[in-house]
């Protein structure tokens, strides 16, 4: 049996592959298609935690790259910096660390970034060099493109996509929608 989606459904269900916060039971699943040098995605998690706090126990939030490469020269290499923290058990301290800082995003300060979150370095910088994680990125880079997501952060409350650009106020409004409507 085939399964065909929207222009406006999320392709790519959540899976064990994917770097959750919240219980994997959440009846309201929030994705994030998101860039570590995009000045939105930056101004958006904020706006994020707050949902995960807010809605604690009832939501699950999944971060996957989409790095613009035509536009963002260092977002690739810093997708592929967490997910080498990743392998480590420590993406969303690099996530965290990458967002707050995105005009520092070179090789050198990814592996400062790296070195503050007391990583292994020569695994860390051998991961790295080697690319050892961007087929991982590329793959969430199809789904975002399956998804028809053209910028970040783009949204997706249950699979479904969230159009924030008149605020991130209806992200909030999806997640409540969703926990009304269960």
């Amino acid at each position: 049996m085939s399964t065909s989606h929207s222009p406006i459904d999320l392709s790519d269900p959540v899976d064990v592959q994917d770097h959750t916060l919240g219980p994997a039971h959440a009846p309201v699943t929030l994705v994030e298609y998101g860039d570590f040098e995009c000045p939105y995605c930056r101004h958006a998690e904020p706006a994020v935690k707050m949902l995960l706090q807010r809605f604690a126990g009832e939501l699950r939030f999944a971060f996957r790259h989409y790095p613009m490469e035509e536009f963002h020269h260092h977002a690739l290499l810093a997708a592929e910096a967490a997910e080498c923290a990743g392998a480590q058990g420590r993406f969303w301290p690099m996530h965290d660390l990458l967002l707050d800082d995105p005009a520092h995003l070179q090789r050198k300060h990814l592996l400062a970034h790296a070195e503050r979150l007391e990583l292994d370095m020569p695994r860390f910088s051998t991961a790295l060099d080697d690319h050892l994680y961007l087929q991982r990125v590329r793959e969430h880079i199809d789904g975002a493109k399956r998804s028809h997501v053209r910028a970040t952060p783009s949204f997706f409350v249950n699979g479904r996509v969230q159009d924030v650009s008149f605020g991130l106020q209806a992200l909030r409004d999806a997640v409540e929608a969703s926990l009304r409507g269960r």
